[in-house]
């Protein structure tokens, strides 16, 4: 009732203050939003952290010992499949499924290449008859592969639809697409998944 009006106004802002400190602190239980780096990388990390570059060369040797590290983590994670390293055009769940749907089946623009050769040799013996025939072998390696992928990417179209409806399918099917002229064990990322086997 006597209170002077200067005391009423500190107290009602140390009130506010102490009501908006709960929502500033973070809940513990609430996940970070980036996994925990193992401790050899969050001791390097630290290490560069606490002593900038002393001139342009250890920073640029810093740099270049970053992008090793980087490409060597690229690297392992084409063999194994992990999403938290791969390149950009590789990464997402559509990405994954393309690769997956590809490498479940045979494709014949995976035999492109060995038949190419086989096409190549038999385009440079001297008799008449074996040109001809590789000329026609190479023309039904065409029009079987084109048929092929044609079929492929109406399929993989399909099923991108109903398994992924509201996520960007865009270059997925060319994607998936380019995987299929490359010889199975040649993929990168390493194929994840057996013949046959439903992605």
């Amino acid at each position: 009732m006597f209170r002077s009006r200067s005391k009423d106004g500190q107290a009602a802002s140390t009130a506010k203050v102490t009501a908006a400190e709960p929502q500033q602190t973070r809940d513990p239980e609430a996940p970070k939003g980036r996994p925990t780096p193992k401790r050899s990388e969050a001791q390097s990390q630290r290490r560069s952290l606490a002593k900038p570059p002393a001139d342009r060369k250890e920073a640029a040797k810093r740099q270049r010992e970053a992008r090793r590290s980087a490409m060597t983590r690229q690297r392992e994670a084409l063999a194994s499949g992990d999403e938290r390293y791969l390149p950009a055009r590789d990464k997402g769940p559509v990405r994954r499924f393309a690769r997956d749907y590809v490498d479940s089946r045979w494709s014949v623009a995976e035999f492109f290449l060995p038949v190419a050769v086989i096409i190549l040799v038999l385009s440079m013996m001297p008799s008449l008859q074996l040109k001809n025939i590789s000329l026609l072998l190479w023309l039904l390696v065409i029009v079987m592969i084109v048929l092929d992928s044609i079929g492929l990417g109406f399929r993989l179209r399909r099923d991108l639809r109903e398994r992924f409806p509201n996520e960007s399918k865009r270059g997925a099917v060319a994607y998936a697409l380019m995987r299929t002229l490359q010889l199975r064990r040649m993929r990168l990322p390493k194929p994840q998944v057996a013949r046959g086997e439903k992605p």
